[in-house]
């Protein structure tokens, strides 16, 4: 028999085998509770409608009309996706604020004989404890910073180190986006900043405080996304850092395998060049852009190095980083990928 009482709190999330996120495919897009299903009562258009009619004529004309829509959805949904659940079945439900939205979908299921509950304080409530806790998660982390001038393959290495046992924060793979004007995934767009701290919540929770968290040195924006002020602050105080130090050459060949990509689209590669005018002048840039209608990636990438990335990385040392005169510094004789999973093992044992 189905135990009812009211609307639990977002500490109580963890208690619950399924999460139905009832509100529009629009607003579980830009960011949804972890793990929550989307189930909408009302999808984006309905949404939209019965919202224009509460403005235009009235709360009850927009109920009644919201009441036949909501009920054909909740039978769809019922057909599709409940209709073989347990009687053990215990979802919890939210919408925007914890309103008509989940409380009409908490009834229709305890009707039916589920133990369902509602969030109280919706969507809302848990987007207010994630900005809350984030301060104090990123508060308690021991930040190891992995630094290195662009084409040291940081990335990489903090992918191989988490496949060795170690805590990784990827924050560029939270972004997904590799951080430099160049740095965007193909085919991918990047999370909504919501999501990403969403995401960036859930991450920090795993880790054991005790042990050191790896991460990389990284601006305060990634592409679109900005990294909340209290990790950058973290970061750029940690007195754990560790510098990947490679030649050129090296570098140079990780950057045109880990870039290839850009050569697929030569006249969009292009276009992307044209960010670098300001700083870089008119004549350097229209010879970067006729090397990438050529494919000519090498002396591309190569200028890039030498021209930007490290002028740009040498004076954001002493800018960013109080302890750099204390960092470790682990030599890479190689990028390739049994040199990258050697690499990872190395800076592991340089932190010890």
């Amino acid at each position: 028999m189905a135990t009812h009482r009211g609307p639990v709190g977002v500490e109580a999330i963890g208690d619950f085998n399924a999460l139905i996120d009832a509100r529009s495919p629009s607003e579980y897009a830009l960011d949804h509770i972890p793990g929550a299903v989307n189930h909408p009562v009302l999808n984006d258009e309905e949404r939209a409608r019965v919202g224009t009619i509460y403005k235009q004529k009235s709360a009850f004309e927009a109920r009644r009309i919201g009441a036949g829509l909501v009920a054909g959805n909740l039978a769809r949904h019922w057909e599709a996706s409940f209709i073989h659940k347990p009687e053990s079945w215990r979802p919890l439900v939210y919408c925007w604020r914890g309103g008509l939205r989940s409380g009409s979908m908490v009834t229709w299921l305890r009707m039916t004989g589920w133990d369902a509950q509602q969030l109280k304080g919706g969507y809302k409530a848990f987007r207010r404890h994630v900005v809350e806790q984030l301060p104090r998660l990123i508060d308690g982390l021991r930040l190891v910073v992995l630094c290195g001038q662009t084409g040291t393959a940081k990335t990489r290495i903090l992918q191989a180190m988490a496949q060795q046992g170690a805590q990784v924060l990827d924050l560029e793979g939270l972004a997904r986006h590799k951080g430099s004007m160049l740095g965007a995934w193909p085919g991918q767009p990047q999370p909504s900043q919501k999501q990403f701290e969403t995401a960036l919540y859930t991450e920090l929770q795993k880790f054991d405080l005790s042990k050191p968290v790896y991460t990389e040195s990284e601006s305060a924006r990634i592409g679109t996304i900005s990294v909340p002020l209290e990790l950058v602050s973290h970061l750029r105080a940690s007195t754990d850092l560790v510098e990947i130090d490679a030649s050129p050459e090296a570098r140079l060949d990780f950057l045109l395998r880990d870039y290839a990509y850009l050569g697929d689209d030569r006249a969009g590669f292009s276009a992307i060049l044209g960010k670098f005018t300001q700083l870089q002048g008119k004549e350097t840039v229209a010879r970067w852009q006729a090397w990438a209608q050529e494919g000519n990636l090498p002396e591309l990438f190569a200028e890039l190095m030498a021209r930007h990335y490290d002028p740009q990385y040498k004076r954001s040392l002493g800018r960013n980083f109080g302890q750099w005169d204390r960092r470790r510094t682990v030599t890479a004789d190689t990028l390739s990928e049994a040199g990258i999973v050697a690499l990872a093992g190395k800076v592991l044992e340089t932190v010890g």
